[in-house]
């Protein structure tokens, strides 16, 4: 498959090569490609991965059969904008971005929030896009090598369009994560839950003092539930 990533950060960068080592075709969108290849830490990635292009975010999304929202949530409108809407119809977008608003400091809030969310915000403004929400609740080593992870933990999906949440469960699978780690959570408004999950997230980091941890979700068996009724 063809890839489009936008978004230059860590979490654009490891998604990228991850889908590189499954043999994907991948170019990585931003909005100054001059500005993005004269940072260190971008130059010495792209040096490590040849192979990965960069452009504009309107040559990436036009290249991409399926694209990856990894800018942060508060540009995300902004870069998609850019990206230009006819190359944008049909196409999967899969939103591992969370809204993030720094601008009182840290820890961050969340805006939008509680009535709406990033992923029912991008799904709004593109209607032409099959966006899926999925990824968000995680460190980016986590996404793309749940192993780090030792024993079961769960990965979210939110979305409305059937056969794009097919596809993107696939994905998932190829990433690592076993078929019963993977949960539906349903329509896209179901992505307020999981971007809402962000704020404990951050309190956890910094309680357990790094991020190689997830989300687990524990359901009682069938014959457990009968008996408690």
């Amino acid at each position: 498959m063809r890839y489009a990533v936008l978004g230059t950060g860590i979490v654009g960068r490891t998604v990228a090569a991850r889908l590189v080592s499954l043999g994907h075709e991948v170019v990585i969108g931003t909005r100054d490609p001059g500005t993005t290849s004269a940072r260190t830490e971008y130059a010495e990635w792209q040096e490590a991965h040849p192979q990965v292009a960069l452009a504009p975010f309107a040559d990436a999304a036009r290249h991409g059969e399926v694209l990856v929202n990894a800018t942060g949530g508060q540009v995300s409108v902004a870069a998609l904008t850019e990206a230009d809407a006819e190359h944008l119809d049909g196409k999967v977008l899969i939103d591992i971005a969370n809204p993030l608003d720094f601008s009182r400091g840290f820890p961050p809030t969340l805006d939008p929030v509680d009535d709406d969310s990033l992923g029912e915000l991008l799904q709004r403004t593109f209607p032409g896009l099959r966006v899926v929400k999925t990824l968000n609740t995680m460190n980016c080593q986590v996404m793309v090598e749940p192993g780090r992870v030792p024993g079961e933990h769960s990965v979210f999906l939110s979305g409305e369009d059937a056969d794009a949440k097919k596809s993107v469960r696939e994905l998932l699978y190829s990433f690592g994560w076993p078929e019963a780690s993977v949960l539906d959570l349903g329509g896209i408004e179901s992505a307020r839950g999981t971007e809402m999950l962000l704020p404990i997230w951050l309190r956890l980091m910094g309680t357990l003092g790094h991020t190689d941890f997830n989300f687990h979700i524990q359901g009682a068996s069938a014959q457990t539930d009968r008996g408690s009724r």
